[in-house]
Order: structure tokens, then C-alpha cells, then sequence
């Protein structure tokens, strides 16, 4: 079991540091282009679709494309956060999984609202670019699920002990307590 931890920690750090490459390097690109990369039609189709389904106006674009580079930049700060804490938990203590569980709920928002209308559309390529992150989120949040289940099972090792010695402190058979007498 613990090898499997240990595989599951370095396929979450492989996937936190995806997003914070990926996504990081993607909102950087956005936010550095004067129309918030509205001028990359492919890669903004997504904004277009929710733009003409709200009735947003050129200057709405451009916010709901500011919007959506701010959070895919917090997504990539969070997941470079958690990396951080990982490696610092290396030497002592314990990693705080819940930074980076509200960053992959972060990740299947944008994606499921990103492949949205991209099926509308058919564009086969974005729905396929937003599918790996929703299943890579999938994937990270199911070997966070997998390793927390873990660190119980060993806090529970350590407990056992104490459970069974606060058993045995009763005697078999007592009737000091019996509310239906």
C-alpha cells in the first residue's frame, strides 16, 4: 500500500504541475495581449459561444476573457502553492490537500463550461484539449481521495491500542448500566 502512495503523490504532482505550467503560461499569454486572447480564434471560441449566449458586447468579451485568464492564473498559483507544500512536507509534517482540491474544482468548472461550446460548435480539437483537463482533474482528485484513505488507515493503525485497552477496562457481563430493565 504505501507503494501505491507514492505513485499516487507523484501523479498528483505531475498533475499540479501541469496546470501550473499549462494553464499558468496560458494565462500569462492572455492577459499580456492587448485583446486578452480574443485575437486567437481557436483558442478563444469558448468566450465567442458564452459571449453571443449572454448578447455581451465587444468591451463584455474582453472582461469575460479577462475573467476567465484570472482564474485559469489562480488555478496555476494554486497548484504551484501545492507543489510548494509538498516538497516542504518532505521534510516534516503533512501536505495540505484541500488548496488543491478547490484548484482542480476550479479546473472542472472552466472546463465544463469551456467544452460546452466547443460541442455546440463541433470542434473536435478544444473539446479534446478540454477533456484531458477534466480527466486529468478527475484523475488527481480520485488519487487525493485514494491517498487520504491511506493516511487514515495508518492513523488507525496507530490507534487500536488505545481502544482496546479502554475495553478492557470493563468487566464482561457488567450490569451497572441496563436502561430497559
Amino acid at each position: 500500500m504505501r507503494k501505491l502512495s507514492t505513485v499516487a503523490v507523484a501523479m498528483i504532482l505531475a498533475i499540479a504541475f501541469y496546470f501550473t505550467l499549462y494553464w499558468g503560461f496560458d494565462a500569462l499569454r492572455m492577459l499580456t495581449s492587448p485583446t486578452y486572447g480574443l485575437d486567437e480564434v481557436w483558442r478563444s471560441q469558448f468566450v465567442f459561444e458564452i459571449g453571443s449566449l449572454f448578447g455581451l458586447a465587444p468591451l463584455g468579451l474582453i472582461k469575460l476573457a479577462a475573467f476567465f485568464a484570472t482564474l485559469k492564473l489562480a488555478v496555476a498559483g494554486i497548484c504551484a502553492v501545492h507543489i510548494l507544500d509538498r516538497f516542504h512536507s518532505l521534510r516534516g509534517g503533512k501536505a495540505n490537500s484541500e488548496i488543491f482540491e478547490a484548484g482542480l474544482m476550479l479546473v472542472v468548472l472552466i472546463s465544463i463550461v469551456s467544452v460546452g461550446p466547443a460541442i455546440w460548435s463541433h470542434n473536435a480539437d478544444l473539446v479534446r484539449e478540454q477533456t484531458i483537463n477534466l480527466m486529468l482533474a478527475g484523475v488527481a482528485a480520485g488519487l487525493g481521495i485514494l491517498e487520504r484513505r491511506y493516511d487514515r488507515e495508518a492513523e488507525e493503525t496507530t490507534e487500536l491500542p488505545e481502544i482496546e485497552a479502554t475495553r478492557t477496562a470493563v468487566p464482561e457481563g457488567a450490569t451497572w448500566f441496563s436502561p430497559f430493565r
